[in-house]
């Protein structure tokens, strides 16, 4: 007699980790969104500076920067846990925030690009990064009513990963990154979907591709995915205006190469990606999670 598969017992440290996510996010829930968001804020601002991985975030500054001084570093670092306060404090209010509302709390531009790829019934592949608060790109192509797969990584703690996907709402079909992936994204495009990626996170394999002058390791999903399937490659761009308002940006299609030289091509795709994604980050370096591990210690 077949027995049935059950998932592994939770730890009992991710319990507690996730009652204390339920107590937080609750709690920002009960106020008013840009009360909720300058309180995440601040708290952050008080607590990011303590933790371990605020010297990781100053040592990628002063790598990336060579130029600045160590004020204008600390400068950008409460900048950071500033922003990434705020985006805890926003998350239980994403299903309020309509970004295609006139005079609303999204700015929009660009929207024409990706009409553009619509009206010629081409597949698209929209990149970003974890700027401002990243969530609202996916938010906007959800309200947008496109079929749209999200590729993210997972929280480590899956009690605080489910609940971070109930507070993201209908924002299309969520795809973890791991072993079946790549198998539920192809199948999203073959069915005349999208995707949407987060190109920025840490990668252990992947492709060394040019990062604010040194290699990092970066997935080369994206561009294997628009070159086999012919998508149209759009960057689009978060930017927190300020308090709990933000710009949303498409920017226009990228050329895929076509050298024949698969390998080639997947690089030089990845290249102008990471160019693109460096740029914004050096426009607004206080609103980039510099935490990752993006580059080899």
């Amino acid at each position: 007699m077949a027995t049935e598969s059950r998932a592994p017992p939770v730890a009992w440290n991710d319990r507690i980790e996730a009652w204390l996510a339920v107590l937080l996010f609750g709690g920002f829930g009960l106020l008013p969104l840009d009360r909720a968001s300058a309180l995440g804020g601040a708290l952050a601002r008080r607590i990011g500076p303590l933790l371990g991985v605020n010297q990781r975030a100053k040592r990628n500054l002063r790598a990336a920067f060579p130029q600045l001084g160590e004020g204008e570093i600390a400068a950008i670092v409460r900048g950071m846990w500033d922003n990434l306060g705020r985006v805890a404090g926003e998350y239980p209010h994403l299903r309020k925030i309509a970004v295609f509302a006139p005079g609303g709390r999204v700015e929009t531009a660009g929207l024409e690009h990706l009409d553009r790829a619509l009206a010629a019934g081409r597949r698209i592949i929209l990149f970003s990064g974890h700027l401002a608060n990243w969530e609202i790109a996916a938010l906007a192509g959800g309200q947008y009513g496109l079929d749209i797969a999200q590729i993210y990584r997972a929280a480590n703690n899956p009690l605080v990963d489910r609940l971070v996907g109930r507070l993201r709402g209908a924002q299309g079909e969520l795809i973890p990154k791991g072993a079946v992936a790549s198998r539920r994204a192809a199948a999203a495009l073959r069915r005349g979907g999208h995707l949407s990626l987060l190109i920025d996170q840490k990668m252990n394999d992947g492709i060394a591709v040019p990062f604010f002058g040194r290699d990092a390791m970066t997935a080369p999903a994206l561009a294997l995915f628009a070159l086999h399937y012919d998508c149209v490659v759009l960057p689009v761009r978060v930017e927190r205006t300020g308090g709990a308002h933000f710009r949303l940006t498409v920017y226009p299609a990228l050329p895929l190469p076509r050298s024949g030289d698969r390998d080639a091509d997947v690089r030089a795709l990845m290249t102008e990606v990471n160019r693109i994604l460096e740029g914004w980050i050096r426009e607004r370096p206080e609103q980039w999670f510099w935490v990752h591990r993006r580059w080899p210690d």
